[in-house]
């Protein structure tokens, strides 16, 4: 699927715009100088979605004009399009939110039509890597697929969906190369894998799915950013499995060592560096985010010095801005967001100085955040 020797050591490093036109496929794309890069955090307590402007030089966040942005309820998962236009929300009653983003400001403005009807209690919810289509994970036991239109980003339902999973999906997550989706099911402690159909978004089983994952009530699902390690977060034995990902069908083989030790109380879904060197996860009820360095030919983990890493109060995911020098951990106790730079080489977390307003504040009970990647 992609040349490890490549992929991990040319991955761009320069921030990503919200102004960016779309590609038309690759996972993101560059966008033009001068803009600016944005952080989203869905806020399931209070019903809205804050948004910031990111200091590409120190990592602060500034309150971006207008928020937070209503339109949402219960949400509980925010998605970015991989062109900066367009955010999505899940809203647990069973709908998808779509918002265009004001390249110049960041401003969000309802999709005419929004909200989308979607599965039961959606829990992720993921655009393809061109921005053509975009999935949810429904508690209820399925996955609704949607083709995305362009440039207003309306959501209209694809044929056969929803497709079937398994017990309680919750992440969700597709590859680089569009090809594959893989969703975790918290109740049945498995990944199902699907490949997506080019032209249309449809959905298909690959061979051998569902794919267990030796660890229990998976909530949440990463992949590298070369296609080749699947990582999923166990937040009932505070693990974190890791598969290999076949690039020709999509199966998962665990690697060796998978399940990981993490820590006590692990919540949402992953994050990987661009680079792919390291795997950051938050952990709820310690207060903190955990570090792994990803070995590039295995995929194993190894904790990472200076790990864990204190955050807020219940932090509940993580997420890497696209320059890749920044992380942010949404805290739904206290109601913030960390911010810390990523240290070259180790990887570690270093801690916004607070004199630069860290934390910095969100609404009730964040639920999920994201950037443009």
């Amino acid at each position: 699927m992609n040349a490890r020797s490549l992929s991990w050591l040319t991955l761009p490093m320069l921030v990503l715009l919200a102004a960016c036109p779309n590609s038309g496929g690759g996972d993101g794309g560059l966008e033009s100088p001068g803009a600016t890069a944005r952080v989203y955090v869905a806020n399931g307590a209070s019903n809205d979605v804050s948004g910031y402007s990111i200091n590409p030089t120190t990592g602060a966040l500034t309150v971006i004009t207008g928020s937070p942005f209503s339109g949402v309820t219960n949400p509980t998962a925010i998605a970015i399009s991989p062109n900066s236009a367009l955010a999505y929300v899940a809203n647990q009653g069973g709908s998808v939110a779509a918002f265009s983003i004001n390249s110049a400001t960041g401003v969000l403005t309802a999709t005419a039509g929004s909200p989308f009807a979607a599965g039961t209690n959606p829990r992720g919810v993921v655009v393809s890597p061109n921005g053509q289509f975009l999935y949810t994970a429904n508690g209820g036991g399925n996955v609704s697929a949607f083709t995305v239109t362009a440039g207003t980003g309306v959501l209209t339902a694809i044929s056969g969906s929803p497709f079937a999973a398994g017990n309680s999906p919750a992440g969700i997550v597709v590859s680089p190369n569009g090809s594959f989706l893989y969703v975790a099911n918290e109740n049945s402690n498995d990944i199902s894998a699907y490949t997506i159909n080019g032209a249309t978004g449809a959905l298909t089983a690959v061979g051998g799915s569902l794919f267990a994952t030796g660890g229990s009530a998976p909530t949440g699902v990463a992949i590298a950013p070369n296609g080749e390690f699947l990582f999923v977060s166990n937040g009932g034995s505070n693990t974190v499995s890791v598969f290999s990902v076949n690039s020709t069908t999509g199966a998962l083989t665990a690697v060796a060592g998978s399940p990981f030790a993490a820590g006590t109380d692990l919540r949402g879904g992953p994050v990987v560096s661009l680079t792919g060197s390291f795997l950051y996860v938050a952990n709820g009820s310690n207060n903190n985010v955990i570090g792994f360095t990803v070995n590039g030919s295995t995929g194993a983990l190894a904790a990472m010095t200076g790990s864990p890493f204190a955050a807020g109060s219940l932090p509940i995911g993580v997420t890497i801005d696209s320059s890749g020098l920044f992380l942010y951990a949404a805290n739904s106790g206290s109601g913030t967001v960390s911010a810390y730079t990523i240290s070259t080489g180790t990887g570690a977390l270093i801690s916004l100085n607070g004199a630069l307003g860290n934390p910095f504040g969100a609404g009730t009970g964040p639920a999920s955040i994201a950037t443009p990647r």
